[in-house]
Formats: C-alpha cells, sequence, structure tokens
C-alpha cells in the first residue's frame, strides 16, 4: 500500500495532477492546433461557406436522426443545420476555446451552449495526414 502511494505521490509531483486533460503532447502539435482553430472559427463567425467545407473531413457525423453529411456540396446546402440548429455556432466560436484529452491527442471538441445555455452542442475535430478537420456534431441532448 506505502508503494501505490509513493507512485501516486511521486506522479502528483511529476505530473501536477494524474489525468488532467492536454490538448497535445508538443507545442507543435500546438501551434498547428491553434492556427486551425483561428481559421476554422473565423470561417464560421463570417458564414465563409467554402473554407469550412475545405477544413472538414468526410463524412462529417451528426447527432442522432440527422444524416451524415458525405461531401462538400452537402456541407454547403445544410450549413445551417450544422452551425445554427441547437445554437449559435458564430457567436460560441469567438469565445470557445478547444479542448482535448491527453489519451487523444489528435483529436479535440469545442462545445456551444444550446438555447437554454447548456453547453450540449458538441463540434469535434482530428487531426489526419493532411491537417487538423472538423468531423462532427453531436448534441448531448439527442
Amino acid at each position: 500500500m506505502k508503494i501505490i502511494i509513493t507512485i501516486l505521490c511521486i506522479g502528483l509531483l511529476l505530473g501536477g495532477s494524474l489525468g488532467s486533460p492536454r490538448l497535445s503532447p508538443s507545442p507543435q502539435a500546438d501551434a498547428a492546433r491553434d492556427g486551425f482553430w483561428t481559421r476554422f472559427k473565423s470561417a464560421v463567425i463570417n458564414k465563409d461557406k467554402a473554407t469550412v467545407a475545405a477544413l472538414s473531413q468526410y463524412p462529417i457525423g451528426m447527432p442522432y436522426g440527422f444524416r451524415s453529411i458525405r461531401n462538400k456540396a452537402q456541407l454547403i446546402s445544410r450549413y445551417r443545420e450544422i452551425f445554427n440548429h441547437e445554437g449559435d455556432a458564430t457567436v460560441c466560436f469567438k469565445t470557445a476555446r478547444p479542448e482535448g484529452d491527453a489519451a487523444k491527442p489528435k483529436e479535440f471538441i469545442v462545445a456551444c451552449p444550446n438555447g437554454a445555455g447548456d453547453p450540449v452542442v458538441i463540434y469535434s475535430f482530428v487531426l489526419t495526414p493532411s491537417g487538423w478537420r472538423f468531423r462532427g456534431l453531436d448534441n448531448l441532448n439527442e
């Protein structure tokens, strides 16, 4: 039992806290993610559908009851459904910050509030061979 406690204490001293989220393991990965996020959120805020489509990975997963988005043309035609259905991404993205998990360094999410103010609209992103891409939308209430 003393050994386990000692290991836990050392882990806390070296790592801050066990299980605390960290977005990525390296400053280069952080810079790439931050650059992508800046471009993506700017495109959403400015309703630049073409840029949003170019920064997406298909198919884009959608919440329960909604068909996935298979290509750029579908994203452009269903843009409002993705970014304004349950919440307003143009407002949310102005202050939202990416959240990640050390166990999944090639992924991050951005949570936005619904009309009631609950952060249940989840946008997910993934690192692909061609860089970071938007890959899905989920609604924790559905």
